[in-house]
């Protein structure tokens, strides 16, 4: 029995950590209560030492000064603030006055303002639960298919995700060892390209199903003329100098994702304070929501440390490098393999889970096949957005849930009688877009130029062709006052030294 357990130490592993969260117990302590167990389990068998776990304190402070994560908390205050200042009201009220006329208007707005709300929020929650307070009972009263409301809603929500400055490819990059400022780079173009693809869908729907996306009607355009386009201009700029503070001077390359993170939270606050909304009781529920959120990253962050620590004492790394490497078809059966576990995984897991339980193990893999690991973390931020769309478990569902009417209710502007959302509507309404994003996938998989083309050009130098001249003084010549004394250690070689530091610019 012994024997088994020591030849089969990894898969036993990941199974106990499988049924660990099955079993619904929480993520951060499945993971290292996992890592504990089969540490101690390990020392027992005789397969490493109980020096092992002395690595951990200087692993959790490692996790502790990373200044990388410390843009999540920013991120996540600035968002929030925005979302309880009332700039999403203001937008979804704007642009749907602004593209009222049109079949499928309303939609249009939603997709539009919920990709500003992701170029400046960066949290799902915030965007979904926004725009489904807002403008879900909008649509409803003006007879938007409950289906098609919900699904653009949800979906909305969810650009979030992958348009910087997104949570999840923090955490992406942090987990790949990559600059998060490229990372975000790589993900404008496909960010964008998904939100025209949503906004194709609603163009298609609007054609082939007019009654399930109706323009307003005249009653309901309170804005025209140069009123609508003077509150367009006093809704937009705020939103888009944010969105230059942030993302602007990130890749100017003036200040860094953290850097970038506190003076999006410092401008959060001061277009609060000119709205007139800054409250010690707003600023307060912030502060404890980007608490409650930054501790759950941590918790994550430091248990799947304790698990990584022992699975690659015991070897996993190399089974699971095995186990994908010999898979048929290359990098595309790679690839193809990687992407379809991803997304059966995110029926369970959202994306903070994923990407630091499967990523860690999948990264290593990639980079030895030769794959681009900016490109590679943008693939998997965009298959990990259907994490929060996959019915029955899909956390933008949930959200939308939520706030949206689960009881008929008569409408106080038009005095209809609206029935309430049913939850077989939300999902339904949000299959469509979880296909939209799988499409994207593909699109990024056979064209790597939407990721790889955002990127800055630099030049790979290949360390193993260059040639080198150079007179180095001869050292230890002891009738020659003129040269220096032979170091004890032996100088370094020049062209190790040259290549060292090529090889370091070119993981850069």
């Amino acid at each position: 029995m012994s024997a088994f357990i020591i030849a089969n130490m990894a898969p036993l592993m990941f199974g106990a950590l499988v049924l660990f969260l099955l079993c619904g117990y929480p993520v951060a302590f499945a993971l290292g209560a996992n890592g504990l167990l089969f540490g101690l389990l390990g020392i027992e068998l005789g397969l490493f030492h109980v020096e092992l776990f002395q690595a951990l304190p200087e692993r959790v402070f490692g996790i502790m000064r990373n200044e990388t994560l410390l843009a999540i908390p920013f991120f996540t205050f600035m968002g929030l603030i925005l979302e309880r200042s009332g700039m999403a009201e203001d937008l979804l009220d704007t642009i749907g006055q602004l593209f009222g006329p049109m079949r499928g208007g309303l939609a249009y707005a939603v997709v539009f303002v919920g990709a500003l709300l992701a170029a400046t929020t960066g949290v799902v929650a915030a965007s979904v639960i926004s725009m489904g307070l807002i403008s879900l009972p909008i649509m409803l009263r003006y007879g938007y298919d409950p289906r098609l409301a919900t699904g653009v809603i949800a979906a909305s929500g969810t650009l979030a995700q992958i348009i910087p400055p997104s949570l999840v490819l923090i955490i992406m990059a942090d987990q790949l060892g990559r600059s998060v400022g490229d990372m975000y780079q790589g993900a404008m173009v496909p960010g964008l390209l998904l939100t025209a693809m949503y906004a194709g869908f609603i163009i298609l729907t609007s054609i082939f199903r007019p009654n399930a996306a109706p323009a307003l009607p005249p009653e309901a355009r309170t804005l025209r003329g140069f009123k609508l386009f003077q509150r367009v201009l006093f809704s937009l700029v705020p939103p888009l100098v944010l969105i230059f503070l942030v993302l602007g001077t990130i890749f100017i390359g003036i200040a860094t994702p953290t850097e970038a993170g506190a003076m999006g939270a410092a401008g959060a606050l001061a277009l609060a304070l000119i709205r007139r909304r800054l409250s010690l009781d707003l600023l307060k529920q912030a502060m404890e929501s980007t608490a409650k959120l930054s501790s759950f990253v941590l918790f994550i962050l430091i248990g799947s440390t304790v698990f990584g620590l022992v699975f690659r004492a015991v070897n996993g790394d190399l089974w699971v490098e095995h186990l994908l490497t010999g898979l048929p078809g290359g990098v595309i059966g790679f690839l193809i393999v990687v992407n379809i576990l991803v997304f059966a995984l995110a029926f369970f897991l959202d994306f903070f889970e994923l990407a630091f339980i499967i990523v860690p193990l999948l990264g290593p893999v990639a980079e030895k096949l030769g794959i681009d690991l900016i490109w590679f973390g943008v693939l998997l931020a965009v298959n990990m957005q259907t994490s929060f769309m996959h019915p029955p478990f899909g956390f933008a569902l949930f959200f939308l849930r939520s706030v949206a009417p689960k009881d008929d209710y008569t409408d106080k502007v038009s005095g209809k009688r609206i029935k309430g959302i049913k939850t077989t509507d939300i999902y339904w309404g949000a299959i469509p877009f979880v296909c939209i994003q799988i499409i994207m996938v593909a699109l990024v998989i056979f064209f790597p130029s939407l990721v790889e083309g955002g990127l800055d050009k630099r030049t790979k130098i290949d360390v193993d062709t260059i040639q080198l001249n150079i007179e180095a003084p001869a050292y230890g010549d002891p009738t020659s006052s003129d040269t220096p004394a032979l170091p004890e250690d032996g100088p370094e070689d020049p062209m190790e030294a040259l290549k060292r530091q090529l090889e370091e610019q070119n993981t850069r």
